[in-house]
Protein backbone atom coordinates (compact mmCIF):
# COMPACT_ATOMS: atom_id res chain seq x y z
CA UNK A 1 0.00 0.00 0.00
CA UNK A 2 1.13 3.42 -0.52
CA UNK A 3 1.71 6.31 1.03
CA UNK A 4 -1.20 9.18 0.93
CA UNK A 5 0.40 11.63 3.13
CA UNK A 6 4.06 12.53 3.93
CA UNK A 7 4.65 11.01 7.00
CA UNK A 8 5.77 14.00 9.61
CA UNK A 9 8.54 12.13 10.38
CA UNK A 10 9.86 11.83 6.97
CA UNK A 11 9.63 15.36 6.59
CA UNK A 12 9.96 16.42 9.95
CA UNK A 13 7.32 18.84 10.11
CA UNK A 14 6.32 18.87 6.37
CA UNK A 15 2.63 19.77 5.67
CA UNK A 16 0.79 16.98 4.67
CA UNK A 17 -0.48 17.23 1.12
CA UNK A 18 -3.35 14.86 -0.36
CA UNK A 19 -1.88 12.60 -3.92
CA UNK A 20 -5.34 12.10 -5.06
CA UNK A 21 -8.97 13.44 -5.16
CA UNK A 22 -11.91 11.93 -2.69
CA UNK A 23 -14.13 9.07 -4.02
CA UNK A 24 -12.73 9.46 -7.26
CA UNK A 25 -14.80 12.89 -7.63
CA UNK A 26 -12.08 15.43 -8.70
CA UNK A 27 -10.26 18.10 -6.65
CA UNK A 28 -11.68 20.70 -4.21
CA UNK A 29 -12.44 23.72 -6.23
CA UNK A 30 -13.41 27.05 -3.99
CA UNK A 31 -16.71 27.34 -2.64
CA UNK A 32 -17.65 30.60 -4.49
CA UNK A 33 -16.34 31.78 -8.02
CA UNK A 34 -14.14 34.80 -8.22
CA UNK A 35 -17.03 36.40 -10.29
CA UNK A 36 -19.31 36.47 -7.30
CA UNK A 37 -19.90 39.28 -4.92
CA UNK A 38 -19.35 36.84 -1.48
CA UNK A 39 -15.80 36.81 -3.15
CA UNK A 40 -14.53 39.28 -1.66
CA UNK A 41 -14.41 39.79 2.00
CA UNK A 42 -16.48 42.75 4.31
CA UNK A 43 -12.66 44.03 5.17
CA UNK A 44 -11.91 43.99 1.56
CA UNK A 45 -15.13 45.52 0.17
CA UNK A 46 -14.70 48.07 2.88
CA UNK A 47 -10.84 49.37 1.67
CA UNK A 48 -12.74 49.19 -2.10
CA UNK A 49 -14.87 51.72 -0.51
CA UNK A 50 -12.43 54.10 0.85
CA UNK A 51 -10.20 53.57 -2.36
CA UNK A 52 -12.88 55.12 -4.42
CA UNK A 53 -13.71 57.89 -2.08
CA UNK A 54 -10.09 59.16 -1.96
CA UNK A 55 -9.70 58.63 -5.52
CA UNK A 56 -13.07 60.45 -6.63
CA UNK A 57 -12.21 63.33 -4.33
CA UNK A 58 -8.50 63.35 -5.88
CA UNK A 59 -10.50 64.39 -9.46
CA UNK A 60 -11.77 67.62 -7.67
CA UNK A 61 -8.46 67.88 -4.77
CA UNK A 62 -5.08 67.36 -6.58
CA UNK A 63 -3.57 67.91 -2.82
CA UNK A 64 -5.55 64.77 -2.07
CA UNK A 65 -3.19 62.30 -4.25
CA UNK A 66 -0.23 62.94 -2.12
CA UNK A 67 -2.12 61.28 1.02
CA UNK A 68 -2.02 58.26 2.30
CA UNK A 69 -4.83 56.45 3.01
CA UNK A 70 -4.88 53.10 5.26
CA UNK A 71 -7.46 51.53 7.39
CA UNK A 72 -7.04 49.84 10.55
CA UNK A 73 -9.44 47.81 12.53
CA UNK A 74 -9.72 49.55 15.76
CA UNK A 75 -8.48 53.06 17.04
CA UNK A 76 -5.97 52.79 19.35
CA UNK A 77 -6.92 52.84 22.99
CA UNK A 78 -5.78 56.42 23.93
CA UNK A 79 -7.69 58.83 22.22
CA UNK A 80 -7.03 62.16 22.42
CA UNK A 81 -9.50 64.41 24.67
CA UNK A 82 -10.63 66.11 21.78
CA UNK A 83 -11.89 63.25 19.96
CA UNK A 84 -14.57 61.51 22.03
CA UNK A 85 -15.09 58.04 23.06
CA UNK A 86 -14.42 56.26 20.02
CA UNK A 87 -13.01 57.55 17.21
CA UNK A 88 -13.82 56.75 13.71
CA UNK A 89 -10.66 58.14 11.70
CA UNK A 90 -7.88 60.02 12.28
CA UNK A 91 -5.80 62.30 9.90
CA UNK A 92 -1.66 62.65 10.40
CA UNK A 93 0.11 66.05 8.95
CA UNK A 94 3.29 65.26 6.86
CA UNK A 95 6.37 64.77 8.29
CA UNK A 96 9.12 66.02 5.89
CA UNK A 97 11.65 65.53 8.10
CA UNK A 98 11.33 61.98 9.02
CA UNK A 99 9.74 61.12 5.40
CA UNK A 100 6.57 60.46 5.79
CA UNK A 101 3.41 62.07 4.01
CA UNK A 102 0.15 62.67 5.17
CA UNK A 103 -1.93 60.15 6.09
CA UNK A 104 -5.12 59.33 7.32
CA UNK A 105 -6.55 56.48 8.80
CA UNK A 106 -9.77 54.97 9.13
CA UNK A 107 -10.69 52.77 11.81
CA UNK A 108 -13.11 49.86 10.42
CA UNK A 109 -15.08 47.86 13.39
CA UNK A 110 -16.23 51.52 14.46
CA UNK A 111 -17.31 52.46 11.45
CA UNK A 112 -19.39 49.54 10.31
CA UNK A 113 -21.08 49.22 13.94
CA UNK A 114 -22.56 52.64 13.25
CA UNK A 115 -24.33 51.46 10.08
CA UNK A 116 -27.24 49.66 9.50
CA UNK A 117 -26.85 48.38 5.84
CA UNK A 118 -24.43 48.43 2.64
CA UNK A 119 -25.95 51.74 1.49
CA UNK A 120 -25.19 53.80 4.98
CA UNK A 121 -22.00 52.28 5.39
CA UNK A 122 -20.90 53.49 1.98
CA UNK A 123 -22.50 56.84 3.07
CA UNK A 124 -20.88 56.62 6.45
CA UNK A 125 -17.05 55.91 5.06
CA UNK A 126 -17.38 58.96 3.04
CA UNK A 127 -18.13 61.33 5.33
CA UNK A 128 -15.54 60.08 7.59
CA UNK A 129 -13.04 60.59 4.71
CA UNK A 130 -14.26 63.48 3.56
CA UNK A 131 -14.18 64.69 7.26
CA UNK A 132 -10.14 63.78 7.45
CA UNK A 133 -9.43 65.04 4.24
CA UNK A 134 -10.91 68.59 5.22
CA UNK A 135 -8.63 68.62 8.67
CA UNK A 136 -5.66 67.91 6.50
CA UNK A 137 -6.13 70.48 3.86
CA UNK A 138 -7.56 73.08 6.45
CA UNK A 139 -10.83 73.54 4.97
CA UNK A 140 -14.47 72.93 6.18
CA UNK A 141 -16.36 69.58 4.74
CA UNK A 142 -18.83 71.23 2.64
CA UNK A 143 -15.81 72.86 0.73
CA UNK A 144 -14.45 69.65 0.23
CA UNK A 145 -18.05 67.90 -0.68
CA UNK A 146 -20.78 70.61 -1.00
CA UNK A 147 -23.37 67.32 -1.49
CA UNK A 148 -22.09 65.14 1.70
CA UNK A 149 -24.31 65.91 4.12
CA UNK A 150 -23.89 65.88 8.12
Amino acid sequence: MTDLYHSAASGRGAPRRRRRDRHGRGLRGPVLPPSLPGWRTRAERFDDMVVATAQDLALHWPQVEEVQFAVEEVPPSDPAPWEGSVVLGRGFAAEPRAGLPARVIIYRRPVTSRAADAQELSELVRHVVIEQVALMLGRRPEEIDPDSRP
